[in-house]
């Protein structure tokens, strides 16, 4: 504690505001980040757009969630896909 008040006392009051407001945009962008990323997972992706994303043909789609290889979220008969199940669902290949 002894070593933070000495460091204070030596910052001029620009030094902190400086000091601060970096601290402060820093954690704000991080949080920003996190926020998006979350988002952007849990995003509920149409057929089509789930085709486009995992750049395949709808029968493909089809055949991989009747294999239960991804899962489909339904109201009535449209059918829905999670972004963050679909990239779980990709399996690395082995050469």
């Amino acid at each position: 504690m002894v070593s933070n008040s000495i460091l204070l006392e030596a910052l001029t009051v620009e030094e902190l505001n400086q000091l601060i407001g970096t601290s402060v945009k820093n954690g704000i962008t991080e949080l920003h980040h996190e926020f998006q990323t979350k988002h952007q997972s849990e995003e509920l992706l149409t057929r089509e757009e789930a085709c486009k994303f995992l750049k395949i043909d709808g029968s493909t789609l089809w055949a991989w969630t009747n294999k239960k290889k991804v899962k489909a979220y339904g109201i009535g008969a449209r059918r829905y896909y999670k972004r963050s199940e679909l990239l779980e669902s990709l399996t690395l290949l082995k050469k």
